[in-house]
């Protein structure tokens, strides 16, 4: 089973013309692909699958996943 996991966008930037983004998962930062999601911007929170931010979600249902994954074992303590 595949996993999407919820963080928020630090810093866009451009890699040979695909659309990037850095992105924070409560601690622990890492690249994105934005080309589904062209419209997003640093401060927002997406869902990332595999690489690729595939949608947008609020801070507060992205907050509550993260605590459900850390939960679970899924994500390392991020405290």
């Amino acid at each position: 089973m595949c996993l999407a996991v919820p963080g928020k966008i630090t810093e866009l930037h451009d890699e040979g013309g695909i659309p990037m983004a850095r992105v924070d998962f409560g601690g622990i930062a890492r690249e994105a692909c934005m080309a589904y999601l062209p419209d997003a911007l640093p401060g927002e929170y997406v869902l990332v699958h595999v690489g690729f931010a595939i949608s947008k979600m609020d801070e507060e249902e992205a907050a509550r996943t993260l605590v459900d994954l850390q939960a679970l074992g899924e994500l390392p303590d991020l405290e």
